[in-house]
């Protein structure tokens, strides 16, 4: 708030001028999570962005003919899943910009007041928005890839960055139909964060498959206890874990958000964001349902559905790449899991 001297009467009166305080969410996570040198984050974000194929196997050409890229759309949504505050919904910023070494990202203020008034959304706190990582280590690859396309930053598009708490099938679908008009915008495009798999004590998981047969039933499962291998005769942990990993993006990519949370139910897979993704997925669940249901072509298109390549399947997701921080062979070692997926919107 500040203040200007007017004279009235010939006396001076203190009246005041509202104005727009600017606030900025640091990038706390910068100088220990990741490099806070401007110029070699540019560089390592360079050389890992060469490595992207110009085609990927059972996929194609990139980018994928009808896929939403962050090249140049009006506006991106980042979702992220809350790993420090209990949060029973989704939460907004409350920030006009997020920081990153390489420059500002802006929010956009706008959209953000339109989901704020649904009465669906809470706001962060700077803290907690701060605290919350997720969101933050997408950042400085959204600012490199729009660099690429924009020659000034203010250009940018702006970012609409939702917090996503403790979910429950129910609220993700309530989440999922409020951001059904945004995934079915094509000026909109998504970008979910999420690992996988976190297995071992330090996690308190230790799920264990006996077998990674293709058949095997998620269920048939058991968790390890002792300080030893894996099961006499059975697969290597790190094998029971790639295939623990496998079944869940099967569930992603079979477009049931239903079927996703009964994975999660039979295995206990630690898939961080298991949240967003259902709240994603939810939303282009009942966009294609709705489709369906408007009678688009009828048969005809059920017919082309079933010969349209899976990645090229509208609204199914497609993962392209998959790694573990480790191969466990003990109880005592641990790994995450990272996985990587897109859809065609």
């Amino acid at each position: 708030m500040q203040h200007h001297k007017s004279r009235e009467a010939g006396t001076h009166l203190e009246q005041p001028i509202q104005q727009m305080v600017f606030t900025k969410r640091s990038a706390t996570h910068a100088g220990s999570w990741y490099t806070d040198s401007p110029d070699a984050l540019s560089a390592q974000l360079k050389q890992w962005l060469e490595q992207v194929p110009d085609n990927i196997d059972g996929v194609g050409q990139l980018p994928v003919p009808g896929a939403r890229t962050i090249i140049a759309p009006k506006r991106i949504f980042v979702l992220g899943p809350s790993h420090h505050f209990y949060l029973p919904g989704c939460a907004l910023t409350r920030c006009d910009a997020y920081e990153t070494p390489l420059g500002d990202l802006k929010i956009d203020r706008a959209t953000i007041a339109e989901l704020h008034k649904t009465g669906k959304f809470d706001k962060m706190s700077r803290q907690t928005d701060e605290d919350e990582h997720s969101l933050e280590m997408h950042l400085p690859y959204i600012h490199k890839i729009l660099s690429r396309s924009f020659s000034d930053p203010a250009s940018f598009p702006p970012l609409v960055p939702i917090l996503v708490g403790s979910t429950s099938a129910t609220t993700e679908r309530t989440y999922g139909q409020i951001l059904a008009p945004y995934l079915a915008d094509p000026s909109c495009a998504f970008i979910i964060s999420s690992d996988f798999c976190h297995w071992g004590t330090r996690f308190n998981y230790t799920y264990y498959l006996p077998s990674i047969a293709s058949a095997v039933s998620p269920s048939s499962g058991h968790v390890l206890r002792s300080k030893g291998t894996s099961q006499k005769g059975g697969p290597a942990i790190h094998e029971s874990i790639g295939r623990l990993d496998r079944m869940a993006m099967d569930a992603v990519e079979s477009g049931s958000h239903d079927g996703f949370l009964l994975n999660l139910r039979e295995t206990g897979n630690t898939v961080c964001g298991r949240h967003p993704i259902g709240v994603v997925m939810a939303g282009l669940e009942m966009l294609l349902r709705e489709e369906h249901a408007d009678g688009a072509g009828g048969t005809s298109d059920a017919n082309t559905a079933e010969k349209t390549p899976q990645h090229l399947q509208k609204g199914i997701f497609r993962f392209i790449r998959y790694e573990r921080s480790s191969d466990c062979l003990r109880v005592a070692d641990s790994s995450v899991s990272y996985a990587s997926a897109f859809a065609v919107l």
